[in-house]
């Protein structure tokens, strides 16, 4: 009987993945995101005079 028994068992390391490692179907998707990135933040550059887009509705006070 050992002292360090019971408790979480840590699980085995994986081996990590080479970051040169990547094939046209990685490139494609991570251009994609990149793309989208740019247009959201072309969207908030232009939404950011507007107000707010999402108001919470009729605000109460807590006093009654």
């Amino acid at each position: 009987m050992s002292g360090q028994e019971g408790g979480k068992k840590k699980p085995l390391k994986q081996p990590k993945k080479q970051a040169n490692e990547l094939d046209e179907e990685e490139k494609a998707f991570k251009q994609k995101q990149k793309e989208e990135q740019k247009k959201l933040e072309e969207l908030k550059a232009k939404a950011a005079g507007k107000g707010p887009l999402a108001t919470g509705g009729n605000k109460k006070s807590g006093k009654k």
